[in-house]
């Protein structure tokens, strides 16, 4: 058995630089597969907000009216009794 174990640490060692630059290839590749991954996540996310953020109903466009005739009528109260203080 020990005989075993020292043939097979030989064939280990033997072939080490052929296996670690497997290894670094590999690890290379999956870093560079995770990192076009995150762009297009990121890239997606960014068009979607972009998107979203800037989107203009043509269809419907929104009106608002207000009404003005409160406050109006209170600030000529105010005018009214400024004049009638003085």
């Amino acid at each position: 058995m020990s005989q075993e174990k020292v043939d097979r640490y030989k064939k280990e060692k033997a072939n080490r630089k052929q296996t670690m630059k497997r290894e670094k290839m590999q690890r290379t590749i999956t870093a560079v597969c995770s990192g076009v991954v995150c762009i297009a996540v990121v890239g997606w996310l960014g068009y979607s907000a972009y998107g979203y953020f800037t989107k203009q109903d043509t269809k419907t466009p929104v009106q608002t009216e207000v009404d003005l005739s409160a406050l109006n009528d209170y600030m000529s109260g105010v005018y009214a009794e400024q004049n009638s203080a003085e």
